[in-house]
């Protein structure tokens, strides 16, 4: 019933009898939790995360994302086994923050203690740009659009319906401080909603508002209901947002949807987002296949968003207000996404990318250093590789000497116990008894290991930028890895103050934040993607490297090894979080390809799509989950993203056109029928190794991947 709706409601977008590729998206992956211990790995005490994803619309980047909530605290509000909705909010990540200017409509009177609604599956449908759900208790179909700036409400009462909308400013996904909404004429409505960031809105409705009023619902703050006469047609809620002012609000408003009907401004979203997904095309596979990289492909675009409004301004860091040349936009989650979402964001977007470093640098002259995000420095590995695959749109000069800062002045805002770091050579761990998961500490090994490959970005940059003092500083800081291998182990260990280990030591055992973060031994050791060579070098020789990687992915995970968002394993290798997704190609560098490509078919096909085929086996972390898919499925991958390289598999299609930039389109055709991987052709060239660089695969021309029956 719900595909029959869907198709039905996006009948009117598609042409000719070729299929759009925002049909092939699935905007509720990622909603469901995982439910079986054998895909989780252990019995789990809570909900497992899951994707933490929003099936509301948005445009690609955009400042709105208008979507349903049916549990405010959740991660990203709608949790896809739940059966009543709250309301729907204008702002979305998926990590428990924003969800911002929540409205619900109403039907009759409003009851302050529960205006929420029963949904159905079956009556809710979404595509890239659009959202609708049956609102069972009030008998109200609503549906979505939006643009960058602003959205659209239509909501299609009962006859003779009393129309209200409750605007219930007291919450958000955040802690509210506090709230504004006024009256602005017969038809529109203005305020603002301040909790982590002070957003303003401004909206207009085609039906007279006859009052705005407060009710009081118990043990909680206040709700504003919107009161309308009717005037025998949808309600129609036309929002502006802006995170400067009320006027801006209005502004954004007038300029993104005056003269604009509800199809229109749907239509419009749509046909975005299907250029933006036709930047990569794929022939062959099978349907799920294609299905699950298009709802990647379309996930990996929803983050980071806008902030600046139409007349360039935007409030900076110092909260002050101002107007630049340049989009603002907020900084990426850089300890996911770094690894091959902003890769994949400055491929097929690269005027955007150019703003998100631009807004970075804006924050970084604010605050004085380059801003980082939860752990590691890794704007230096998304801007050194960025500035090597030919992006160059933003200061350049300012981006180093901040990249610079964060690398040799210790501070809470970019490198914490830098200072050991230097001194040492890494960040020691304190002795702890009995450890749990729970345990903070500083992380160390992560810490250590992150520091080194952020420290080899740097080294590229200043190598670009002709600054060889630092190029050599850079470069011999970024083998500091090796300082916390255990050679007795083969293993990344904690190293104390004194140089001594961590003892007792079990390195299957899951930590948050104590020598490693959010992994266990087996998740943090493979880490160097930018001296693999020079990790490989640390064990007896490439047999016993080969033996440890075996047991990376054999080793079974211990049941009562319980940590919140660590789970599907393959062996000790989780997917469902980032630290250890590089190491699935680690066979490469011994020359068994065919041995990496056995985990990455098993990763794509397990872990995608779980469930029923609404559950990812992890967070999605603003969209490094998805774009990690997009690679593997197209059989490229940013194994180091500071470098402008990719390391080559086998991919799932028979044929991928690439847009690498306006003028060019690589083509990747498959040959053979065979997963290991065989030969790899460029431009008719046979490549050495299993490497293939960007600047030449942006040329547009054809990369031939032979593949063959691996041996039985």
């Amino acid at each position: 019933m719900k595909r029959l709706l869907l198709l039905l409601a996006l009948g009117s977008l598609s042409t000719g009898a070729e299929t759009r590729l925002v049909d092939r998206v699935d905007p509720f992956l990622g909603t469901a939790p995982l439910t079986k211990v054998e895909d989780i790995g252990f019995k789990p005490p809570w909900r497992v995360w899951a994707g933490l994803t929003f099936p509301g619309a948005s445009m690609p980047n955009g400042m709105v994302q208008l979507s349903p909530i049916t549990k405010f605290g959740s991660g990203a509000g709608y949790e896809y086994e739940d059966d009543t909705i709250q309301a729907f909010a204008h702002t979305n990540k998926g990590h428990w923050n924003l969800c911002y200017i929540p409205i619900m409509p109403v039907a009759g009177e409003v009851d302050p203690d529960d205006f929420s609604s029963t949904f159905s599956h079956d009556q809710e449908s979404a595509s890239p740009g659009y959202y609708q759900v049956l609102l069972k208790r009030h008998g109200i179909n609503a549906e979505f659009t939006t643009t960058l700036r602003g959205g659209i409400h239509r909501y299609t009462f009962p006859e003779k319906a009393a129309k209200k909308l409750v605007v219930d400013l007291a919450v958000s996904n955040e802690r509210v401080r506090d709230w504004k909404i006024d009256q602005d004429g017969d038809h529109a409505f203005k305020g603002f909603q301040n909790a982590h960031e002070k957003v303003y809105f401004h909206a207009v409705a085609n039906h007279k508002i006859t009052a705005i009023r407060s009710l009081n619902p118990k043990g909680r703050r206040s709700i504003s209901v919107v009161d309308f006469e009717d005037a025998g047609e949808p309600l129609e809620i036309r929002i502006g947002l802006s995170f400067v002012s009320t006027e801006n609000a209005k502004l954004n408003l007038e300029k993104e949807l005056d003269g604009k009907d509800f199809a229109g401004v749907r239509k419009e979203a749509s046909d975005t987002w299907e250029t933006l997904l036709s930047k990569i095309r794929v022939e062959g596979g099978t349907d799920k296949q294609q299905g699950m990289f298009y709802s990647c492909l379309y996930r990996s675009f929803l983050w980071p968003v806008l902030r600046s409004d139409v007349n360039g301004e935007f409030t900076n860091q110092n909260r002050q207000v101002v107007r630049k040349d340049f989009r603002y936009y907020t900084t990426p989650s850089l300890w996911d996404d770094y690894r091959n979402k902003l890769v994949l964001l400055g491929t097929l977007e690269p005027e955007v990318t150019n703003d998100v470093i631009q807004s970075m640098i804006d924050v970084g002259q604010c605050s004085g250093f380059m801003p980082t995000f939860f752990h590691g420095d890794h704007a230096a590995p998304f801007i050194s590789g960025s500035y090597l695959r030919g992006l160059r749109g933003y200061d350049v000069k300012s981006a180093y000497e901040l990249l610079l800062k964060n690398a040799t002045v210790e501070s809470r805002r970019a490198r914490p116990h830098l200072d050991e770091y230097i001194a040492k050579g890494y960040v020691s761990t304190p002795p702890v008894e009995h450890p749990r998961v729970e345990t903070k500490a500083k992380a160390g090994v992560t810490k250590t290991l992150e520091y080194a490959y952020d420290d080899y970005a740097v080294a590229l940059m200043a190598g670009e930028l002709g600054d060889e003092a630092n190029r050599e500083l850079f470069m011999k800081r970024s083998r500091n890895f090796r300082n916390v291998f255990d050679a007795e182990t083969g293993l990344m260990r904690g190293r104390l103050e004194d140089g001594g280990w961590v003892t007792p030591f079990d390195p299957k055992f899951p930590y948050y934040e104590y020598m490693y973060r959010e992994a266990n031994a087996w998740q943090s050791t493979f880490f160097a993607p930018h001296d693999t060579e020079g990790l490989i070098a640390l064990y007896k020789g490439k047999d016993d490297f080969e033996a440890q990687l075996d047991r990376l992915f054999t080793l079974p995970w211990e049941p009562d090894h319980i940590a919140m968002n660590i789970n599907s394993f393959i062996g000790q290798y989780c997917h469902g979080n980032q630290p250890d997704h590089s190491f699935p190609w680690l066979y490469h560098f011994i020359g068994k390809p065919e041995k990496s490509q056995a985990i990455l078919d098993e990763i794509m096909e397990r872990f995608y799509g779980m469930d029923g085929g609404k559950t990812l086996c992890g967070m999605d972390d603003a969209g490094e989950m998805s774009a990690w898919y997009v690679y593997a499925a197209i059989g490229l991958y940013p194994y180091s993203p500071a470098d402008d390289d990719y390391i080559v598999s086998a991919p799932l299609f028979d044929r991928v056109q690439l847009r690498m930039n306006p003028e060019s389109t690589l083509t990747i055709r498959r040959e053979g029928k065979g997963r290991k991987l065989g030969g790899i052709d460029y431009d008719g060239e046979k490549i050495d190794g299993y490497f293939v660089d960007h600047a030449e695969l942006a040329r547009g021309k054809e990369l031939v991947i032979r593949t063959e029956a691996a041996p039985e």
